[in-house]
């Protein structure tokens, strides 16, 4: 049984989170212990509400850096919605611009959609040779509740680096629904609340660690 921390930083739905990934077959830890967070053969971390305030108590945890570090030696990651959205350089949300963790370039900002937040279910657009979507339906469809995403992807190209996989969906216009990148992946939809469909999408995660 692979072992998954759940990195406790004060955001998240910590619960659903973690009978998800119990349900989905990992030894599951909920903390913010940094020697844990690195022993564990996966890391989750989860994120609810705005992107200033989840920065703010990743940083009051140094998960930015257990992030960073478990990144350096290719241990797995895998963010979750907020989670996924602080991986990238920086977020804008009313005017306020916040850094982020810096994984990826790019900015996070509102979708243009004439409703938002975008709540409910949605189907995506994911790309062959995909882990985490491997045996899913294409017209399988994951719950959503956001109204700020990645709408574009920045990191270039490089040679001796295998391509990212862009999972995207639409809302009012594209952004990612999810991210494939070496050892660090992230959805901005919530698996743990995504029924059968976010089950299977755990179970390759946790059975690629």
């Amino acid at each position: 049984m692979k072992s998954v921390a759940l990195l406790d930083y004060g955001s998240g739905n910590l619960h659903s989170a973690e009978r998800a990934l119990v349900r989905a077959g990992a030894e599951v830890t909920v903390t913010a212990d940094p020697d844990t967070v690195l022993a564990a053969d996966g890391l989750v971390v989860p994120g609810v509400g705005a992107f200033a305030a989840c920065m703010a108590g990743l940083r009051a945890v140094r998960g930015e850096r257990l992030i960073g570090q478990r990144l350096a030696g290719g241990r797995p990651v895998l963010g979750i919605c907020v989670g996924m959205q602080i991986l990238f350089d920086r977020g804008v949300e009313f005017g306020v611009e916040a850094d982020g963790c810096g994984e990826w370039p790019g900015t996070v900002d509102r979708l243009e959609a004439p409703v938002l937040p975008h709540m409910g279910w949605n189907t995506v657009e994911a790309p062959s040779g995909s882990v985490l979507f491997d045996g899913l339906d294409p017209e399988t469809r994951f719950y959503f509740v956001h109204s700020y995403a990645a709408r574009t992807w920045e990191l270039p190209p490089a040679d001796h680096i295998a391509a990212p996989r862009l999972t995207w969906a639409d809302h009012g216009g594209r952004f990612l629904a999810a991210v494939e990148n070496g050892s660090l992946s992230a959805t901005q939809f919530h698996p743990e609340k995504s029924g059968d469909a976010g089950a299977a999408l755990l179970r390759n995660w946790i059975g690629a660690l």
